[in-house]
């Protein structure tokens, strides 16, 4: 295994899409995507937490491909539905649900439910996991509210849903610039949070 590169492991290309620049900005590391790699079955989510699945899909994809490997696993909780949908966020609707149809749900869920008791919060959590075994984390969240009907086409999941405090509620994670959301979500706060553990990380597998 070449130790500079880096599995980004997931289908969701969305995710790929913000992960990818911010370790290509370190300039010390070789991404890799599932499209680089034949293609195998998903690892099953059997985690009762966003730590557990990450770790799980880390490391399956890290010692199948025997390749440093990043995973995220990442969620909508909203403080009125008790957390949920949580670790379930993906298939809200359904194991094989759309954005549209997860959004669709949870409005339906929360028809009636007053402004102030919208309260949301997405959360990220990023596994690099070493075919050794060995592995780091980081998480990060974002913090929001749930608009009554989706605006804006950027973004994925439940962003045309998610008004952004930063610019005061007034829009939605889905009307934000790719670079706009990147410098203020979950993802990226995850990210910023994991890349000076993941130089030490590389440097005490590398000695």
């Amino acid at each position: 295994m070449k130790p500079k590169e880096i599995l980004i492991a997931t289908t969701n290309l969305g995710k790929v899409r913000e992960i990818e620049p911010m370790l290509k900005d370190l300039g010390f590391l070789e991404i890799k995507t599932l499209k680089n790699f034949p293609p195998i079955p998903s690892p099953e989510e059997k985690g009762n937490t966003f730590l557990e699945n990450a770790l799980e899909k880390a490391s399956y994809y890290a010692k199948h491909f025997n390749i440093l490997t990043l995973a995220d696993d990442s969620g909508l909780e909203v403080e009125a539905l008790s957390g949920a949908p949580g670790i379930h966020s993906s298939r809200f609707a359904g194991d094989k649900a759309t954005d549209e149809e997860n959004i669709k749900k949870l409005l339906k869920l929360l028809e009636g439910v007053p402004f102030e008791k919208r309260k949301a919060r997405f959360v990220c959590v990023i596994v690099v996991y070493h075919p050794s075994g060995k592995w780091i984390y980081a998480e990060g969240e974002w913090q929001g509210y749930i608009a009554e009907e989706p605006r804006g086409t950027q973004g994925f999941g439940y962003d045309p849903v998610f008004l952004v405090p930063e610019y005061n509620l007034e829009r939605t994670a889905a009307e934000l610039s790719k670079e706009e959301k990147n410098r203020i979500s979950h993802r990226a706060k995850a990210i910023r949070a994991i890349i000076p553990k993941l130089k030490e990380f590389l440097e005490k597998i590398e000695d």
